[in-house]
């Protein structure tokens, strides 16, 4: 099991980020300052850091710096959107990646996995989540329906694994939203139905001409079980 350090001083981000890489496997702990990775760096007690940029006391990049000149450990840095300064000056200090802030839990679980992966350190990437006939492989991003391969973009595999998590459940839209996406669901949104509805066509129809994917109107999806 990968040992993450998240350090951001966004407590809310940080509890959501958390919950779901311990869901995916993950050894999570939070800090909300840069003296915690310092040593968790210099202790080699963690296997991967995620840092924010903007940060109390020493901003993400100061401590990027300071920890690169005594080690090597895997380091993900979480940046404000749209902002490329802080991206560049990251990957030209040694960040192995970055992910725009806010963030989708699903897309930096991927992230952490490819990098510990390249780095040889441990992951949750034998994990395989099964829901009838539907297999899923969140390392690889590859989903396999009735036996055969779905072409799934990052998005609609990741709001696909939240249902079949829970397959034979109703998961609320909030619920999805915070896990996919990191945040609440807003008035109006309607991400979240044009990547299902997406999503049921791949998967196509049950003999009863049934959708896989059934919705309750305002409150959320569910992945019907084999009968």
């Amino acid at each position: 099991m990968a040992k993450v350090l998240l350090v951001d001083d966004d407590e809310e981000l940080t509890r959501l980020l958390k919950e779901y890489l311990v869901e995916e496997g993950f050894d999570v702990e939070t800090a909300t300052e840069a003296p915690a990775a310092i040593a968790a760096a210099a202790a080699k007690s963690v296997d991967i850091l995620v840092l924010d940029v903007m940060m109390p006391r020493m901003n993400g990049i100061e401590l990027l710096q300071r920890i690169r000149r005594n080690g090597a450990i895997p380091i993900v840095m979480l940046t404000a959107k749209g902002d490329d300064s802080d991206r560049i000056a990251g990957l030209n200090l040694g960040a192995d990646d970055y992910v725009s802030k806010p963030c989708s839990p699903g897309e930096l679980a991927a992230r952490l996995r490819a990098i510990l992966r390249r780095s040889g350190q441990p992951s949750a990437a034998t994990e395989v989540v099964r829901a009838g006939a539907l297999t899923m492989h969140p390392a690889s991003r590859i989903a396999e329906w009735q036996g055969k391969q779905i072409d799934l973009t990052g998005t609609e595999f990741i709001l696909l694994e939240i249902l079949a998590r829970k397959v034979g459940q109703l998961v609320s839209k909030q619920e999805i939203s915070r896990r996919a996406f990191g945040r609440a669901l807003t008035p109006f949104d309607r991400r979240i139905d044009v990547h299902i509805s997406s999503v049921r066509q791949k998967l196509g129809t049950r003999d009863d001409g049934q959708s896989w994917i059934q919705s309750v109107r305002g409150q959320g999806y569910q992945l019907l079980q084999d009968r």
